[in-house]
């Protein structure tokens, strides 16, 4: 097989090749464009975090100029961050698109879920997110979970089959040889896909970079209250903290990643612009789900457990 080549200004051929970043955005455009022409009802988790900004920014590429065929979906767990959810409707509305929010607040108030002792609502989005998919009938549910985040994770494809009530079983992952991806399922299953698979979250960073993505200010360094538990800065809220033993203190911190405030920690940072923070995510040895997630921390098959009931 020779390589592809190209002409350079000079008239000499020089072999071609795809940036890494290029690489990884093809990869992602691919995947999108064959969950189009495969399903019938596809649908985006998009919350306002940096993993869905970056996947629906990649939909928005792989339909332009056409409208991204898909709907969004957030589950709400009542205790978000007000600037993410900020971001996210301002973005929803900048594009035309249409949000589906699965609230875990309503849940709560018809008792069908009840409060975690920890204040935690995280471990429970897995109804109002399966229930949402049924009633809605989506048959993909486009995630933005990366193989780096998690062990779990790491085990999963990019087409993640889930039976009739949103569970993963290990066993059942399909090949996926020279990127060609099945989708087939029976009546009543849906497909988890995750575009980003392959992506780490340096790479997710220097693309944002590189594109000039907009994102939720929570993302760099600014000055917050905070207090102090199981090793990270927690932010104040009426969802449980901080206890009488703890104190608030305003830091200089960032978020590396966003979910529910009762579980997500800030990390000390002087990051403000975005080559500042590549450079601090460069020089990380830990991912950011590792160093900032309280619910991860729970057992050490606690992501696997959620994903077997049916969490992201």
């Amino acid at each position: 097989m020779t390589a592809t080549v190209a002409k350079t200004d000079e008239g000499t051929d020089t072999p071609y090749a795809l940036s890494h970043l290029d690489a990884l955005e093809s990869e992602a455009v691919h995947i999108f464009r064959e969950v189009a022409g495969e399903f019938e009802r596809p649908v985006i988790l998009f919350s306002g975090g940096k993993d869905s900004i970056v996947m629906l920014h990649l939909a928005l590429k792989a339909f332009a100029p056409a409208a991204v065929p898909f709907t969004l979906l957030h589950v709400d767990t009542g205790h978000n961050f007000p600037e993410v959810l900020e971001y996210r409707d301002r973005v929803v509305a900048a594009h035309g698109l249409r949000l589906h929010v699965a609230s875990v607040q309503d849940y709560i108030d018809r008792g069908v879920l009840r409060e975690r002792p920890d204040g935690t609502r995280n471990p429970l989005q897995t109804l109002p997110l399966t229930e949402k998919i049924q009633s809605e009938k989506f048959d993909a549910v486009f995630g933005g979970g990366r193989r780096d985040e998690e062990k779990a994770r790491a085990k999963e494809r990019v087409f993640s089959l889930r039976d009739e009530f949103s569970q993963w079983d290990p066993r059942r992952q399909r090949p996926e040889l020279w990127n060609l991806y099945n989708g087939r399922h029976a009546a009543g299953e849906h497909v988890r896909v995750f575009p980003l698979s392959n992506w780490t979250e340096l790479d997710v960073w220097q693309y944002i970079a590189r594109e000039g993505i907009d994102l939720p200010q929570i993302y760099f360094a600014h000055e917050r209250e905070v207090f102090a538990r199981d090793g990270m800065w927690l932010t104040a809220g009426e969802w449980g903290g901080p206890k009488e033993t703890e104190t608030v203190e305003k830091r200089l911190v960032r978020y590396r990643t966003v979910g529910d405030m009762s579980c997500t920690g800030a990390v000390d940072s002087e990051a403000v612009t975005l080559e500042q923070v590549i450079t601090e995510i460069a020089a990380s040895r830990l991912t950011e789900r590792g160093a900032t997630r309280a619910d991860d921390k729970m057992s050490e098959a606690a992501m696997e457990d959620r994903k077997r009931e049916g969490y992201f």
